[in-house]
């Protein structure tokens, strides 16, 4: 017996003999997506577009950085990767062949590698070249500069004993110079990137001494510190140690100048901690510039700390014997002055000698011993004495 089929049956099957070939002429594209470190890369929106026909697809990667769109026909596609986040936008061509899974796998990392730069990273690349060529020729006009202060110095030290008038044009010269140097070395700074750490330290320190020359030792005690945070060197907190000190010596307030010679001393701590070597010099040098300052019985420790150091320097001894001297004080006994000298100084005295005998201060030094010869049994003094009648 003949059995015919209904005719919403054979719809039926025409519908899905269509959709199987429909099936067989299209492709999947399957993507697995890979950031700029390697990493799968989710929640990018993924457009496949047929630029002829302008059919569009669109998907998402999953947490897996993949994703699958199927019911795709074949030919040319361009597929447009987007994250709002990481501001991605990126096309490529591609083409999908039908009745196949069409691996499409991209990873961002390695094509960066192949690709190169970006042109906004080769801007930023040529940008920051300029920069650094720019903070470059302000530094070398700077060096110069301070090169040429240095020769003006010499020539300075050689002419003690010259008149005012010859000795002023070198001075103008010294000052033009200094200056020329704090604004090329200042405009260096600016230019320098935050990150390239040594290249600050060294404008900041050169800046320092261009400051220290002018005699402006609170701008080179700022511009020395900065330099010794960024890179900690033993001669950047010498300069420190010099530059705290002769600005304390400006000081009228006892308790600022207090401050700051205890600052000093700190440094000279430091430039112990990163080269021993370096220690008598930095307290010398302390000693020395509270010394000349006038301030003796201040320039007393640090001299110390500097025989310490080194013993065998003649002119620390020199320094440490004056300094006592100066603290030299008085009382009154009956009718004579009493001289209450402090119980080093001979010492002093005498370590300066041995240390260098036929040295220029070893004359000076037996000079101070006969001072003391003649102060030990005090002097008479009309005090205490009564009026004969």
């Amino acid at each position: 017996m003949r059995r015919w089929m209904p005719a919403w049956g054979a719809l039926v099957l025409a519908l899905l003999f269509a959709a199987v070939a429909a099936a067989q002429n299209t492709g999947q594209v399957v993507g697995d997506i890979k950031d700029t470190n390697g990493r799968p890369y989710p929640d990018v929106s993924v457009e496949i577009k047929n630029p002829e026909t302008g059919k569009v697809f669109n998907t998402k990667t999953d947490k897996s950085g993949q994703f699958t769109q199927v019911g795709v026909p074949p030919g040319e596609y361009v597929v447009t990767l987007t994250n709002a986040k990481d501001q991605l936008n990126f096309s490529v061509r591609f083409k999908v062949e039908s009745g196949k899974d069409n691996g499409f796998n991209l990873n961002f990392k390695e094509m960066a590698g192949k690709l190169g730069p970006t042109a906004e990273e080769k801007a930023k690349k040529e940008e920051e070249e300029n920069k650094f060529k720019n903070m470059k020729a302000h530094f070398d006009t700077g060096k110069a500069a301070l090169d040429d202060a240095d020769a003006q110095r010499a020539k300075l030290s050689q002419m003690k004993t010259a008149p005012a008038d010859q000795k002023a044009p070198i001075q103008d010269k010294l000052n033009t110079d200094l200056q020329t140097a704090i604004t090329e070395f200042t405009s260096a700074e600016q230019g320098v990137a935050p990150k390239d750490t040594v290249p600050h330290a060294t404008v900041w320190s050169n800046l320092g001494l261009a400051y220290e020359y002018a005699g402006r030792y609170e701008e080179a005690v700022n511009a020395f510190q900065k330099s010794a945070d960024l890179v900690p060197k033993a001669p950047t907190y010498d300069h420190l140690s010099l530059n705290l000190v002769s600005f304390a010596a400006t000081q009228t307030d006892p308790k600022v100048a207090a401050a700051k010679i205890a600052d000093a001393g700190a440094a000279c701590d430091k430039v112990t901690s990163l080269d021993p070597g370096g220690t008598a010099r930095c307290w010398k040098n302390v000693g020395i510039v509270l010394s000349n300052k006038g301030r003796l019985k201040e320039a007393i420790a640090p001299l110390q700390k500097a025989t310490q150091a080194d013993p065998k320097d003649a002119q620390s001894w020199f320094l440490l014997a004056s300094a006592y001297m100066a603290a030299i004080d008085t009382k009154q006994e009956g009718d004579k002055m009493i001289y209450i000298i402090p119980p080093q100084t001979r010492d002093a005295i005498q370590k300066c000698i041995d240390a260098a005998p036929t040295g220029p201060y070893a004359q000076q030094a037996k000079d101070l011993l006969a001072a003391l010869d003649q102060m030990s049994g005090g002097e008479e003094t009309s005090i205490g004495k009564k009026k004969k009648k």
